[in-house]
Formats: C-alpha cells, sequence, structure tokens
C-alpha cells in the first residue's frame, strides 16, 4: 500500500440499521464497488462487516467515510481502527 501512495489502512466495523437481505446485499455490493475497500468480510458478533481500507491520507479517509458511510442508508454506526504496524500479513495457512 505504501508503494502505491496509500500507506493509512484501517481496520472498521460497521454495523447495518437492520438485518434485512435487501440492505445486506446492497452493501455487500458496494464492498465489490469500492477501491478504497481492499478487503471486505460479512461476519457474525459484535459488527456485520469488517473491512480493510488504504487512504492516502486521514483527510482522504475522511472523506471517504463521508460518501461511503454517510450517504448510505441502512448504516446504523461504524467503528475505525487504524493498523500501526502490520504484524502477520497472510500468513501461512496450517495443512494437517
Amino acid at each position: 500500500a505504501k508503494a502505491v501512495g496509500r500507506p493509512l489502512q484501517m481496520l472498521v466495523m460497521v454495523n447495518l440499521s437492520r438485518e434485512d437481505r435487501h440492505i445486506i446485499d446492497s452493501f455487500k455490493k458496494a464492498n465489490r464497488e469500492e477501491d478504497n475497500i481492499q478487503n471486505g468480510y460479512y461476519i457474525t458478533g459484535e459488527a456485520d462487516f469488517l473491512l480493510v481500507i488504504t487512504a492516502a491520507s486521514m483527510e482522504d479517509y475522511e472523506t471517504f467515510t463521508r460518501d461511503f458511510f454517510y450517504d448510505r442508508h441502512g448504516i446504523q454506526q461504524f467503528k475505525t481502527f487504524v493498523i500501526l504496524d502490520p504484524v502477520n500479513i497472510a500468513g501461512p495457512i496450517p495443512i494437517e
């Protein structure tokens, strides 16, 4: 990410306003179409989705959040965790 001018990476937990098939499908589609989202996961637990997002700067990320989260219906809240140091990226999958 740094080599292409996007040194910031964030993990973002997203909660949808309700469990509705159309809202979920629409959010999945938006994830696939958004270049800033490196990885997106539909998950169980505390959040509905976990996203890995890259940005050129915090200003760039703020613009992304306004465009992607605030203008999109069906999102209840999102929580951002800035990655300080990616310790283990795409480690090996154990094979038994």
